[in-house]
C-alpha cells in the first residue's frame, strides 16, 4: 500500500487498482487534483477542512463512478446520488475496491461547551493504516500505522501522547499540522516523540511512503 501525504488532513491509499481519498478539506490545495483521481472518498466528519462538500457535490455531478463515504451529515448534505453517498458508522465493514475498511469511533473531540460535538467517524484501512479524524477513539483492533493529528483547537499534547499508548501502534504519521508553524511541529514532535517512544514520519506534501 502505498500512502500520499497531501495538506492538512488529507491522505490518499493506493493498493492494486484503487485509490481512495481521506479527508479532502477546504484546507488542502490539491484536493480537487486528489479527488479527481480517487475511486472512492472516505470523510471523517463534515467540519471544512475535512469536508469539501462544493468540491465533492461537483465530482459527484462530473464522475458517475466516484463513491463517497461518511457520517450521516455528510450523505445528509451532497445527498444520495443514486447510492454512491453512503452514510457509514461505527462498526461498519466496507470493501472499497482493493481495500478492506472498518469504521470506528462516533463522535468528534470537544472543542468547548458552546461549540456542537459533531459525529465523526475514523476509518482502519486494511487493518494497518488507521485515520481518527478529529478524535483520540482507540479502535478495538490492532494499529500498525496510526495517522496522528499535532494541531487543532480540540488537540492537546497530553492527550495525543496518551492516545497513542492506549493504541500501540508500530509507527506514527504526522497529520493536521497546518495550524502549526514549523516551530510549533517541531516542538509538537519531540514531545510527543519522546512521551511514547515512537518516532514520528513527516512527510512533505505530494511524498509518498510505503506502508
Amino acid at each position: 500500500m502505498q500512502l500520499t501525504k497531501y495538506a492538512h488532513a488529507c491522505v490518499v491509499l493506493e493498493k492494486g487498482d484503487t485509490t481512495i481519498v481521506l479527508d479532502p478539506g477546504t484546507f488542502t490545495p490539491d484536493a480537487e487534483a486528489a479527488v479527481a483521481a480517487a475511486d472512492a472518498v472516505l470523510i471523517t466528519h463534515e467540519h471544512f477542512d475535512h469536508f469539501d462538500d462544493a468540491l465533492l457535490g461537483a465530482a459527484l455531478e462530473k464522475r458517475p463512478d466516484l463513491h463517497v463515504y461518511g457520517p450521516a451529515s455528510v450523505r445528509d448534505k451532497l445527498g444520495e446520488h443514486g447510492g454512491r453517498v453512503r452514510a457509514v458508522a461505527s462498526g461498519d465493514a466496507l470493501t472499497v475496491g482493493d481495500f478492506a475498511v472498518t469504521v470506528h469511533g462516533e463522535r468528534h473531540a470537544a472543542i468547548h461547551p458552546d461549540i456542537p460535538i459533531v459525529d465523526n467517524s475514523g476509518y482502519l484501512i486494511d487493518g494497518a493504516v488507521y485515520h481518527p479524524g478529529d478524535a483520540y477513539h482507540v479502535p478495538d483492533a490492532p494499529v500498525d500505522t496510526l495517522l496522528l493529528p499535532t494541531s487543532g483547537p480540540w488537540t492537546k499534547i497530553g492527550d495525543a501522547a496518551d492516545y497513542v499508548r492506549k493504541v500501540r501502534p508500530a509507527r506514527l504519521l504526522q497529520i493536521h499540522e497546518l495550524m502549526l508553524s514549523e516551530l510549533g511541529q517541531n516542538s509538537a514532535v519531540a514531545f510527543l516523540e519522546g512521551l511514547t517512544g515512537l518516532t514520528m514520519s513527516r512527510p512533505a506534501h505530494g511524498e509518498s511512503v510505503e506502508l
